[in-house]
């Protein structure tokens, strides 16, 4: 499949370029001078960097896209990339398939393009936006000048695909349809392993035999010694920890957390490198840290450029991205949908909180939650029960289905009913109308509010900051500097 991707110059045609994953390859396709063009059904900001980079992009998705694209190529037909959401219930890809174009999953797309460069794949359930938005970030900055396809946007990139000059390219590897099996890299990180596409995997041992290949499809894989499963079931080349008697290769000891960041001490085989700085809150981030400090050594890397760079990220996109304070109320919109991503996420807001109130102001941290995918929240409705003890309030929405039929009986109201069972302030909106009417009636003044969300919980926060705005008082200054 690799070799039949053509990069001659033969053009590609996107069907839903607009997505995460989709626009990143359309990007880079597009930079390297290759005709591109795409369908999708919606203007976005995404969408329009393809137009100023020269895609062509079409606001239906119908048969006669592709036709244009042929014609406009002077009749050689597009390439055609879908992502796993496209059936031939799209008249658009059914067209391409009558037409006889090549078709590829955006998989293989990235698969051919990791094969022309020095591929650094980032796998993981939890962790792969953020840990590959770093290290691009941090490749980027020491001058390697890496080509970068992450699934989140980095503004020091200028959004969630970069084409560099030198020889690494840095992607996210999906497990979510295993899709992750047909990359050949020569360095691959793995995050940890989880349950979380029931969707796509029946057990947990589906999971670890995805990522078992993946392992042995990489010249070199670095895993998180922390997981369970990965030291329970694979044997990476190299590991990393925070456990500092865990016997992995790279260990961080020492550590320290506030509200501004997280300090460590770096060990790598038992030589102490020296203490590195993040910017970014959590445990989970400096582990994530970790694995980027390991994979910059196997490139050759000095730990005094690390340690210089790597304060400066920032951080991607919908990872505990402070949006706004309004009214003393600090907002916070954030990806996780999972139940390990919560109980990170909220350790972080509370640190805030704990922080705070130390210096003698309280600071409820308030979780707005839009379940994701019936079944996930099926299959781990009791994780997702016990996630929320660092929330001081939670708010819980109907589920967002994210093109799944509802055959399990699942709503958000029994969502909400069995986190009840484990917490004292859990309330119900069933509507994001109603949870937007719900916030700006009874969020108070010094408030951590977080918008945990993989759907479209989040389309309603600039009405409910700009609600808030009207009623700002100045923010204190101890949040502030967390910004």
């Amino acid at each position: 499949m690799l070799n039949s991707v053509d990069f001659s110059g033969r053009p590609f045609h996107f069907i839903g370029v607009g997505g995460i994953g989709m626009s990143a390859l359309a990007y880079i396709l597009s930079r390297q001078q290759l005709p591109v063009s795409g369908s999708d059904l919606r203007l976005s900001h995404i969408t329009q960097r393809l137009k100023e980079n020269g895609v062509q992009i079409f606001w239906n998705q119908t048969a006669a896209n592709i036709s244009y694209a042929a014609d406009t190529a002077g009749g050689q037909l597009p390439q055609v990339v879908c992502s796993t959401a496209i059936t031939e219930s799209n008249d658009e890809y059914r067209a391409a398939l009558e037409m006889g174009c090549p078709i590829f999953h955006r998989s293989d797309i990235l698969a051919a393009l990791m094969a022309r460069h020095q591929g650094i794949a980032v796998a993981g359930t939890h962790g792969k936006t953020t840990t590959s938005s770093m290290l691009g970030y941090l490749l980027f900055k020491a001058g390697i000048d890496p080509t970068v396809v992450i699934g989140g946007e980095v503004e020091a990139l200028g959004g969630n695909a970069y084409v560099g000059q030198g020889e690494a390219l840095v992607a996210e590897a999906d497990e979510s349809d295993g899709s992750l099996v047909k990359l050949m890299a020569k360095i691959g990180i793995i995050t940890n392993i989880e349950l979380d596409h029931p969707d796509h995997y029946s057990s947990l041992d589906e999971v670890v035999e995805i990522f078992e290949t993946f392992s042995s499809n990489c010249d070199v894989t670095i895993a998180c010694w922390d997981c369970p499963t990965v030291r329970s079931r694979l044997s990476p080349t190299l590991t990393y920890s925070l456990v500092a008697d865990s016997g992995a290769d790279y260990i961080a000891t020492d550590i320290q957390q506030s509200a501004q960041g997280t300090w460590a001490t770096i060990w790598e085989h038992g030589e102490k490198l020296g203490k590195l700085q993040i910017g970014l809150l959590g445990l989970h981030n400096l582990s994530n840290a970790l694995a980027v400090v390991a994979v910059a050594r196997q490139l050759g890397l000095e730990f005094s450029a690390i340690a210089a760079h790597l304060p400066g990220f920032g951080g991607a996109r919908r990872r505990f991205d402070r949006r706004g304070f309004h009214n003393d109320i600090l907002f916070v919109d954030d990806y996780a949908h999972h139940p390990s991503e919560i109980t990170v996420t909220l350790a972080a807001a509370k640190l805030q909180s704990t922080e705070a109130l130390a210096s003698g102001v309280a600071r409820r941290v308030v979780a707005v939650f839009q379940p994701h995918r019936y079944s996930r929240v099926a299959s781990l409705l009791q994780e997702f029960a016990t996630a929320f003890g660092d929330a001081d309030r939670v708010i819980v929405t109907d589920i967002y289905a994210a093109g799944e039929a509802n055959l399990l009986g699942i709503s958000g109201q029994s969502v909400a009913d069995t986190l009840a069972e484990h917490h004292p302030q859990v309330e119900y909106a069933a509507t994001l109308e109603a949870v937007q009417e719900r916030l700006i009636e009874t969020l108070e003044p010094g408030d951590i509010a977080i918008f945990l969300t993989a759907g479209n919980l989040n389309r309603i926060l600039p009405d409910v900051m700009a609600a808030h705005a009207d009623l700002s008082t100045p923010p204190t200054v101890e949040l502030l500097s967390g910004v």
